[in-house]
């Protein structure tokens, strides 16, 4: 049976928007053929980061979701991503069932154009 992968991955900030999806188109084709089924890709773009990561404080972030029968992939996955001196981070996590149906969801939302309603908090009325 297949799992359900999520990875998500940090390039240095010194690459141009093309050069970071050539970087992820790349990483792509290198699922493909290790037999991967790409389920959704996210290009995020430049992002600020929490910290900073070799002394860098912005990078390009990028997701993968896929499915894989073979636990290998990942690790050959994560080898590549180590030996490329483009990629400040990277985490990939496997989905269980609730995971995978929230993804699900909010890849919809993403594709149909339609937000999370953002609610403004009641202000409280003093009596002053």
């Amino acid at each position: 049976m297949s799992k359900h992968y999520e990875t998500v991955f940090i390039l240095t900030p010194v690459l141009s928007d093309e050069q970071a999806k050539e970087t992820a188109k790349k990483f792509k084709k290198q699922l493909g053929d290790l037999g991967a089924k790409i389920v959704s890709e996210e290009f995020w773009g430049l992002k600020k980061l929490a910290y900073p990561i070799q002394k860098k404080s912005t990078g390009f972030y990028h997701l993968f979701e896929y499915t894989t029968d073979s636990i290998t992939l990942v690790n050959e996955l994560e080898v590549a991503f180590k030996r490329d001196e483009r990629v400040m981070r990277y985490l990939t996590v496997a989905l269980d069932k609730h995971a995978a149906e929230y993804a699900e969801k909010r890849r919809t939302k993403i594709k149909g154009g339609e937000g999370v309603p953002f609610k403004q908090p009641k202000k409280e009325k003093s009596n002053a």
